[in-house]
């Protein structure tokens, strides 16, 4: 009987240490709202973002580019969380719109509340089985900006 027992211990471990990238989100609105309920804290601290498993390959890539530039000690092109739109604060109160499906890929629209009212536009691609951001902009206030495009800028 303890080779059973051995066998479902081995399988959940297995189970355990498969990476939160494996999550795959069928439709946009299921990866926005994993998104904004995800704890950080989780994160793998080797990954070039908190939100890498969110990411697109293609986002993902920036960012590690980013990380390889930028001098030890030294912040990096985002000096912010691109989720909250902000270095403090959380989102609440988040309302997700209705996703613009175009072929592999959606822009959708988040509001939210972090000590004012956040409107971001997310842009995500279908990868690997399930959606993915691919690129987050806030057009709100005197300095726009798209998460793409800060680390494009700062190669």
């Amino acid at each position: 009987m303890r080779l059973p027992t051995f066998i479902l211990a081995l399988a959940v471990s297995a189970v355990a240490a498969f990476p939160a990238s494996a999550q795959t989100y069928k439709t946009p609105k299921a990866l926005l709202k994993a998104l904004y309920s995800y704890d950080t804290d989780n994160s793998d601290a080797e990954a070039p973002s908190p939100y890498s498993t969110f990411f697109s390959d293609h986002l993902n890539e920036l960012l590690q580019t980013d990380l390889d530039n930028t001098p030890e000690g030294d912040v990096g092109a985002i000096d912010f969380d691109p989720v909250i739109a902000g270095q403090d604060g959380a989102a609440s109160n988040v309302r997700i719109g209705q996703p613009i499906l175009l072929d592999d890929k959606a822009e959708v629209e988040v509001e939210f509340e972090n000590g004012e009212e956040v409107t971001l536009f997310y842009t995500l691609v279908r990868e690997h089985g399930g959606w993915k951001v691919d690129d987050i902009a806030n057009q709100q206030g005197n300095n726009p900006w798209s998460l793409s495009a800060l680390l494009r800028d700062a190669q």
